[in-house]
């Protein structure tokens, strides 16, 4: 009996160290695929215009290399961020008065790079944090929406973030800020920022009952999906997921604004949890499969980087949500091809329909911010089952 309970031990330990290695390795096939096919980090994107590297699909790529050279550090990871990095000067896309949360989301990198270059944050982030003072200073004065039914002016200093991707974009480049430099009123302006488009952007986009959010003020009640059920984009809810998660790794689980935000983390979760498919996925349309009845890697990713990152820390019980996390890794396996591209990946937009169909072999307009996701997911999973 004794022989036969260490045979066991052994062969759950080498199963479970081949599990390990075959997550590493799906992470490091796609990273290889993408550093190859975009050897210099320098050169702008070209999607039917020109655009500067920095923007936010490369940048969310870029918090994905940082996850996984936290589990696979590697020197040529570090030299390609600061490569980057430096190439833009530390800045955020369009400069110091930029107020676009799109154009700050490298600002995330930048302040992960930091420890790698040996100088101080006062030198290299100057820009970014001007930045940031530049926008709490700066009342939102445009329009929310095109549509009638939302209020016509923001008019708020805390008027940003009037789309939920928003949220993935800036709100952890304030808690980073605010960690970095000691100073509460990053944090507590970012609070405030996520508050007002929680609660009152188009009359508040996160609904409490489902544990899920609208896109934007365009899509709460009366829209409707085809077959009358709201409208839960996929990928949204996986940037205000990641964005809660990364916001909270940056605050004491003490401070008022980490407790804040878990409630709305912990909701979310029992929400997101109802709408996985059995094959682990979850789709584009989160309730909604009339149009959108096929897979969708980049929320699939982001939902189980989130629910890893929840059970590791404590706030989501195994019980019930390892079983959803080790469905959604079986899912994200079938989307790497064996020279590292990723299948499922939804293109650009802003609800289920952009970009469809979504399939195996689909390209989307951008893959970057995919590979970002994709590596956020698999890396966050990794550290799960290694402890």
């Amino acid at each position: 009996m004794k022989r036969f309970l260490t045979l066991c031990l052994v062969c759950c330990t080498i199963f479970a160290a081949q599990a390990q290695n075959d997550v590493l390795k799906a992470a490091q096939t796609t990273n290889d695929y993408f550093m190859a096919k975009y050897s210099d980090p320098t050169l702008p994107t070209n999607v039917n215009k020109i655009r500067p590297s920095s923007l936010w699909t490369r940048a969310v790529y870029y918090e994905g290399l940082m996850a996984l050279n936290a589990v696979d550090p590697q020197e040529r990871y570090i030299a390609y961020a600061k490569r980057w990095a430096d190439f833009h000067q530390w800045t955020p896309r369009n400069g110091v008065n930029t107020c676009d949360a799109d154009d700050q989301c490298c600002g995330q990198t930048y302040v992960e790079l930091l420890p790698y270059t040996g100088k101080d944050y006062k030198e290299l982030l100057a820009n970014v944090i001007a930045n940031l003072d530049h926008q709490m200073q700066t009342p939102n004065t445009k329009k929310q929406t095109t549509t009638p039914k939302a209020k016509t002016e923001v008019n708020s200093l805390y008027g940003w973030w009037t789309w939920i991707d928003a949220i993935q974009m800036a709100m952890p480049l304030y808690m980073q800020i605010a960690k970095l430099t000691g100073d509460t009123k990053y944090r507590d302006h970012a609070l405030k920022m996520y508050l007002w488009s929680r609660n009152e952007c188009g009359g508040g986009l996160f609904n409490e009952k489902d544990g899920l959010w609208w896109r934007d003020a365009d899509y709460v009640p009366p829209y409707k999906e085809k077959d009358g059920k709201d409208c839960y984009w996929s990928r949204g809810n996986g940037w205000v997921y990641a964005a809660l998660v990364r916001s909270m790794n940056q605050l004491s689980p003490k401070d008022k604004a980490y407790k804040e935000l878990k409630k709305d983390f912990l909701m979310m979760s029992e929400g997101l949890l109802k709408c996985q498919h059995e094959d682990g996925f979850w789709h584009a349309s989160l309730v909604s499969d009339v149009d959108y009845p096929d897979p969708e890697m980049t929320g699939t990713a982001l939902f189980l980087y989130g629910m890893s990152w929840g059970i590791r820390n404590g706030l989501l019980k195994a019980k019930d949500y390892r079983p959803a996390c080790d469905k959604a890794w079986e899912a994200l396996k079938t989307c790497l091809h064996s020279d590292g591209f990723l299948g499922w990946n939804q293109g650009t937009g802003k609800d289920p329909s952009a970009g469809q169909p979504v399939t195996f072999t689909s390209v989307p307009d951008f893959e970057d911010y995919g590979t970002g996701c994709y590596l956020l997911g698999t890396t966050e999973y990794y550290k799960l089952i290694k402890n």
